[in-house]
């Protein structure tokens, strides 16, 4: 853990985006000062500093690493769109290129982080309904059925570009990270409510393909968990201990939400729905049974290792049922649920 006379200074590149956001957050809340790199600094509140980079070039953002305790970069253009050329181009050039600057960056770094935590995917893991899928034995393997080849080559790219990273005194980990279920706009947890709301979240082809995901709480205190471990580098899967089907899943969001059922949907309805709303049926189609070995075994309690609780929680707090969790830095001594 970071003591009293080390720096308290995490710079977090992509901070702006949906995760970014509420991650800056509860860093923010948890005593640590944030510096955001971002193609368009503006901070309203005053509680961050925000410096503006490009994502492939240097210049003055770098002088922020120097003494900076870690470094956290989740840049990459969002997956939710169509996966023409050019959009392919993007998803691939926006995650390597980030990746690879801030990795001359540290470099050149008089003082460099100590740890780099960069985001990279769950979805790198082959599709299956049966075998769980940890950082140590997890199959790394594209799979027609579920038309993630796209997505893994940028996986393992994304991966690869911090592996060749030459920064022998910083501690490097992928974040191999899972649908985070947050109350923020523009995750996927307000796309399946809206679902919900309208009767339209029953099974999609099937619905028996696992779906790994982690509550936002859970997310933030990884991070933070991830950056005190000294012992924890490589892939790491931040992904809930207990991914279910996606038929359960909704099952469980409709419940919530009071709706008594959702309609069916084959693979045929998917595809023309994900054409229309310019996305990819991949990201509902394919099956991530993914588990978070490393985690577990280092000690880490989840506070919502069942989406029953998960879900709850988010649905009272987007119904003002429930304040935001205590501004206080809680993170280190968590009082979990035991698995």
């Amino acid at each position: 853990m970071l003591g009293n006379g080390m720096s308290r200074r995490i710079v977090l590149a992509g901070g702006s985006g949906f995760i970014g956001t509420f991650l800056q957050e509860r860093l923010v809340a948890d005593g640590y000062e944030v510096v955001v790199l971002t193609r368009f600094p503006h901070d309203p509140n005053g509680r961050v500093r925000q410096c503006r980079w490009d994502g492939q070039t240097l210049g003055d953002w770098t002088s922020e690493l120097d003494g900076a305790c870690a470094l956290i970069n989740l840049s990459g253009r969002s997956v939710n769109c169509r996966y023409n050329e050019r959009n392919r181009r993007d998803i691939l050039e926006s995650r390597v290129n980030a990746t690879r600057i801030l990795a001359e960056a540290v470099a050149r770094s008089k003082d460099p982080p100590p740890v780099w935590l960069n985001a990279s995917t769950a979805t790198i893991y082959k599709h299956t309904f049966e075998q769980p899928m940890d950082e140590a034995t997890g199959v790394i393997e594209a799979t027609p059925e579920a038309k993630d080849v796209f997505s893994i080559k940028v996986a393992r790219a994304w991966e690869q570009a911090l592996n060749e990273a030459p920064i022998p005194t910083t501690r490097k980990v992928a974040m191999r990270t899972a649908m985070v279920f947050a109350v923020n706009r523009g995750g996927v947890y307000r796309t399946l409510r809206s679902l919900a709301r309208w009767g339209l979240g029953g099974p999609i082809a099937g619905g028996h393909q696992l779906i790994s995901w982690i509550h936002e709480d859970d997310f933030c205190r990884a991070v933070e968990w991830l950056i005190d471990h000294d012992d924890l580098g490589g892939p790491v899967n931040v992904a809930s201990p207990n991914p279910l089907p996606q038929r359960d899943m909704m099952r469980v969001i409709l419940r919530e939400r009071g709706m008594p059922f959702g309609l069916h949907a084959t693979r045929w309805m998917l595809e023309a729905a994900a054409y229309i709303h310019r996305t990819e049926a991949e990201l509902i189609l394919k099956s991530r049974y993914v588990v978070p070995a490393k985690l577990l075994e280092s000690g880490f309690k989840f506070h919502f290792p069942r989406m029953e609780d998960a879900v709850h929680e988010i649905e009272s707090r987007l119904h003002g049922k429930l304040s935001p969790r205590p501004q206080h830095s809680g993170s280190r001594e968590p009082q979990s649920v035991d698995l």
